[in-house]
C-alpha cells in the first residue's frame, strides 16, 4: 500500500492521520532500537501526504517524520541534514540511525525518519531582535550549508538557476488573474482586482527587466558549491531559541540556491506582518545576515531586485487560480486593500537603502 493525500473536513479530530498510515509508522518504529512509550501526531500535510509524529522512548523525546516528497528527493534533504549535524556541527536536529545503521525506513513509496527532538525550544520574539536573530541564524545556517554533495542516488534539488521562469511566471500569471476576474465579473472582489492587476504586472515586468541586466547569471554561474542551500520554508517557526541558541528545524524543503532567497522571504512576510514597509527593520534584518554570511555588493543588487517583484501580492492572489468563486468574495477586496496599502510603504524603502552597498555604509 502506498501513502496518498487524504480528505479532512470539519469533524475530524485536528491532525487526523488514516489508521493505514498509523499501522505504517508502528511498523516503522520498528527498524529502530527504540521502546516507545507514546506517539501523538504533532501536524500534517493531508494534502501532500506527510505528517510528524512526536515520541516518548526510553532514549528521550524523538520526532518521527513521513516525508511527502519523492524518495529520491528525500535523500537529498535527510543527506543535508546529515551534513550540517556531522560535518559543520550546526544547531540542526540530528537524525536516529536504524538497527542496521540507515538514516530512514521506506515504506509506502516515501522516506520516514526519526531524527531527536531538540528541548526546550520556542519562537524568537515578534519584534526587530527575534527579527535579528533569525536572519543571524540564517545566515549562518547558508554559511555552513556550502560544501554540501547529494549521497548517491539522491535527485539534486537545485532552484539556483530557475530565477526567470519563476519572474516569467509571476507575469504571466497576472495575465490569469486578470481573465479569471473578467469572467466572473460579479463576484465582490473582481472590480478591485482589475484596478490593481496592471499595477503589479508592471511592477513584475520591471523586476524581470533589471535581472535579465544584473549580475544574477554571473552569480549562479559560480555553480552549487558556491552557495550552500536555502530552506524555501524558514521563518518564526521553523527558527527557534533553544539551550545553544537558535536551531533551525524541518529541513525537508532544502534546495541549492542562491542565499538571499531566503532573506527576502523573511524581509517580505514580516514587513506583510507589519503591514508597513519598516526601512529600520529591514537595514537591522540585513546587517544581521550579513555578520553570519557576508553579502557582496552583486549579491545585494540581487535581493534588491527580488524584493521589488510583487511577491506578496502574488503570493495571496495566486489562490484565484483554483476556485474563483470561492476566492474573489468581500474578504478578499479587503486583502487587497491590505496588499496594496502595504506595497505603497515599499518603495520608499527599497530607494532608500538600495544604495547601501555602493556607499559603503555601515549596515
Amino acid at each position: 500500500m502506498f501513502v496518498e493525500p487524504w480528505i479532512v473536513d470539519e469533524t475530524m479530530p485536528e491532525f487526523f492521520v488514516p489508521d493505514y498510515i498509523e499501522q505504517m509508522a508502528e511498523d516503522v518504529l520498528r527498524y529502530y532500537d527504540l521502546s516507545v512509550q507514546s506517539r501523538q501526531v504533532v501536524t500534517t500535510k493531508p494534502d501532500k501526504g506527510g505528517a510528524i509524529w512526536k515520541l516518548e522512548t526510553n532514549k528521550g523525546p524523538k520526532s518521527l517524520k513521513l516525508l511527502h516528497r519523492r524518495p529520491t528527493r528525500s535523500l537529498f534533504s535527510l543527506g543535508a541534514q546529515r551534513y550540517l549535524v556531522d560535518v559543520q556541527k550546526a544547531n540542526v536536529p540530528p537524525i536516529v540511525q536504524t538497527k542496521e545503521g540507515m538514516d530512514y525506513v521506506e515504506m509506502g513509496g516515501k522516506l520516514w525518519f526519526v531524527a531527536e527532538w531538540i528541548e526546550p525550544l520556542f519562537p524568537a520574539a515578534k519584534d526587530l531582535q527575534g527579527a535579528k536573530q533569525l536572519c543571524y541564524a540564517l545566515g549562518e545556517f547558508h554559511r555552513l550549508s556550502k560544501g554540501y554533495v547529494p549521497p548517491k542516488g539522491a535527485e539534486v534539488a537545485s532552484r539556483l538557476y530557475k530565477w526567470p521562469k519563476t519572474y516569467e511566471k509571476t507575469i504571466i500569471k497576472m495575465d490569469w488573474f486578470r481573465q479569471l476576474a473578467n469572467v466572473y465579473k460579479e463576484m465582490p472582489a473582481s472590480t478591485k482586482l482589475l484596478q490593481v492587476v496592471d499595477r503589479f504586472q508592471a511592477q513584475a515586468r520591471d523586476s524581470f527587466i533589471r535581472l535579465q541586466q544584473s549580475p544574477y547569471n554571473q552569480l549562479v554561474e559560480r555553480g552549487h558549491s558556491e552557495w550552500g542551500l536555502v530552506h524555501q520554508d524558514y521563518g518564526w517557526s521553523n527558527g527557534q531559541m533553544g539551550a545553544n541558541g537558535m536551531w533551525i528545524i524541518d529541513l525537508d524543503g532544502v534546495a541549492f540556491d542562491l542565499p538571499i532567497r531566503d532573506l527576502r522571504k523573511l524581509i517580505s512576510g514580516t514587513m506583510a506582518d507589519l503591514y508597513r514597509w519598516d526601512v529600520h527593520w529591514v537595514r537591522e534584518m540585513i546587517r544581521a545576515y550579513h555578520e553570519a554570511n557576508p553579502i557582496d555588493a552583486s549579491l545585494y543588487d540581487v535581493l534588491m531586485i527580488d524584493l521589488s517583484l510583487p511577491n506578496e501580492f502574488y503570493k495571496n492572489i495566486k489562490e484565484v487560480v483554483y476556485d474563483p468563486e470561492l476566492f474573489l468574495t468581500g474578504q478578499t477586496t479587503q486583502l487587497i486593500d491590505i496588499l496594496v496599502a502595504t506595497d505603497e510603504t515599499k518603495w520608499p524603502v527599497l530607494a532608500e537603502i538600495e544604495n547601501d552597498w555602493k556607499e559603503n555604509r555601515n549596515i
